[in-house]
């Protein structure tokens, strides 16, 4: 195995722990409304702060990360959040009332903060160590990782809950993204040229690119530049956009199911998982045939082809999910929905890295913020709506928003590379 491949995997980790901390508060949120008297709406809230904090640092989070280097960038970030992450559940031991809601809201936005510079810092390792024509390919592979924790956590933390209750569930479903911290410190670089393990075989393998380097000088001209440019500013808009699905489908399926379809927890904590494993296979398949297809024909056209295709099917779907009389058949039509969405992740961030080259943590930031304000959109709309028996206002907002989302695809130019200094 190469060492970049090792690389990927580490990388690949530490999104599958993220995404199982982000969702573990969606799934323990029934049992925590019960015991610590909490509000749907102030559910909503806790998703808000963490949303909040995790879009307001991930273009600084990018800077910090082309200053730092991404194996320290990665050490830092990710140990305060497994520290957030623990103490979120410990917190109601010391805490209660209005004391309690301020504390959970403070951890919430610290994990926020802390997983902001995660896709950044995946930017500039992936922009380094991996050579142009597959970068969708690892990209697409690393949101399977996130998919993938967002399909165990359902039933690893409904199955935790029901034996240990919902506090130890969080704490122990937690732990793994210690050893992988303790790894990456050790094996971790931020270059190949800087990792005793590489091979001079290895290097000839990425050919020209093995010299590209992370531009750890970023200047404020720089910063400029990118906040400015036209193609970032366009895929950002249609990333905002396309995230409304996202947050709907990942962070709102449990409720939706238990709520709208009536459905047991431990049987919506299983069907939860579903839609999450549709998107690890529609976001490692959409990095595997948008290779394939900048290979075939350039950037320009190779990465809008499969935006251009699953975001129009994502919105079909969801009329569908809300339409179906049968739960089942709406799991299904969600599932189908969620990889249709993802099979866009490969693309979204392979355009950017072509824009941005060296400076891709930075513009990778920019790039999530637009994702999060996504999110920042969805998250306040769907507790609302959900909160006043709408469900099906939830999903056809979707529809509008993928159909903006594809239609930038055709104005925004992925292979017009920003003008260097």
């Amino acid at each position: 195995m190469r060492v970049r491949s090792r690389i990927f995997w580490l990388l690949f980790g530490f999104g599958l722990m993220a995404y199982v901390q982000q969702r573990s508060l969606g799934v323990a949120a029934v049992p925590m409304m019960a015991q610590l008297g909490l509000s749907q709406m102030q559910i909503g809230w806790l998703e808000t702060a963490f949303i909040s904090g995790y879009a307001a640092l991930q273009f600084p989070g990018g800077i910090l990360g082309q200053r730092l280097g991404a194996r320290l960038a990665f050490t830092l970030v990710m140990s305060i959040s497994l520290c957030a992450g623990l103490l979120t559940p410990l917190a109601p031991l010391v805490l209660h009332a209005q004391a309690l809601f301020i504390a959970l809201l403070g951890l919430q936005l610290l994990l926020g903060l802390a997983q902001a510079p995660l896709f950044p810092l995946y930017g500039g390792v992936f922009e380094t160590w991996f050579p142009p024509s597959l970068w969708p390919l690892v990209q697409g592979g690393a949101s399977a990782g996130l998919g993938l924790g967002a399909a165990l956590t359902p039933p690893l933390v409904a199955w935790l809950m029901t034996a240990f209750g919902w506090q130890k569930a969080l704490i122990y479903s937690a732990l793994p993204l210690l050893a992988l911290i303790v790894v990456w410190a050790w094996y971790g670089r931020d270059t190949p040229r800087t990792h005793p393990g590489v091979t001079r075989v290895e290097l000839d393998e990425l050919g020209a690119h093995a010299g590209a380097q992370v531009d750890s000088h970023i200047s404020w001209r720089r910063i400029a530049a990118l906040i400015g440019n036209r193609e970032i500013l366009l895929l950002t808009l249609s990333y905002l956009c396309m995230n409304y699905t996202f947050y709907l489908i990942s962070n709102w399926t449990f409720l939706y199911l238990i709520q709208e379809r009536h459905l047991p927890i431990i049987e919506s904590g299983w069907l939860t998982a579903a839609p999450a494993l549709g998107s690890a296979v529609g976001a490692g398949g959409g990095g595997v045939v948008a290779s394939a297809l900048v290979r075939r024909y350039g950037a320009r056209w190779g990465l809008r082809i499969v935006p251009l295709a699953g975001l129009p099917a994502s919105a079909v779907l969801l009329l569908l999910a809300v339409h179906t009389p049968s739960a089942y058949v709406a799991v299904g039509a969600l599932t189908a929905c969620f990889a249709a969405v993802e099979l866009t992740e490969g693309p979204y961030w392979a355009a950017i890295m072509n824009v941005a080259r060296a400076d891709s943590m930075a513009a990778c930031g920019i790039l999530n913020t637009g994702a999060n304000c996504g999110g920042l959109v969805a998250t306040p709309i769907v507790a609302y709506l959900s909160g006043h028996h709408a469900w099906s206002a939830t999903f056809v907002l979707g529809v509008a928003f993928a159909a903006v989302s594809a239609a930038l695809w055709l104005v925004a130019d992925p292979a017009r590379e920003i003008a260097a200094d």
